[in-house]
């Protein structure tokens, strides 16, 4: 009785994996706000910000609460010039208000503030990212302290893809 009950597990194991052996992978679905925000950051890293600008606001259309989206969109509203500032301010604060660890909106409003004529507040954002011990604390203090961020564009304060 042993042995036949010792048989039937050891087929049963064998049918198991063989089963298992021929079934497809399972991709774990990305969620349609998260592939906006992926063509988005490919598009800004493109340096195609008006693309990348309508990517992104699909993404937070879909998901007001994604931070990082937020916080891209305002990079590439900046990148798009002053006339996008104030927009873009807007959603760089969105950005901290829904995830305040996290440092890139931080830098890059550091620098729209720079690029505003108010150092005061990019000195803020600086002591802000000093106190989380972020490394975009000695990119935006360069910035700050040269009026211009560096060349070739390095995509410090950017949230990268998901």
């Amino acid at each position: 009785m042993k042995a036949f009950t010792t048989t039937i597990a050891l087929i049963f194991i064998w049918v198991s994996m063989a089963a298992a052996a021929g079934s497809p992978a399972v991709k774990p679905s990305v969620s349609k706000d998260v592939q906006y925000y992926n063509t988005g950051v490919k598009l800004m890293l493109e340096k195609k910000f008006s693309k990348a600008e309508k990517q992104f606001r699909k993404a937070i259309d879909r998901n007001e609460r994604f931070a990082e989206a937020h916080n891209n969109l305002a990079y590439a509203l900046r990148k798009q010039g002053p006339d996008h500032y104030a927009e873009a301010l807007a959603h760089y604060n969105r950005a901290i208000e829904l995830k305040p660890n996290l440092a890139e909106p931080y830098m890059y409003r550091g620098v729209l503030h720079t690029q505003m004529g108010n150092r005061s507040l990019a000195l803020e954002d600086h002591g802000t990212l000093v106190s989380m011990n972020s490394p975009l604390a000695a990119e935006l203090q360069y910035v700050v302290e040269n009026g211009r961020e560096k060349e070739p564009e390095q995509f410090f304060g950017v949230s990268r893809k998901m």
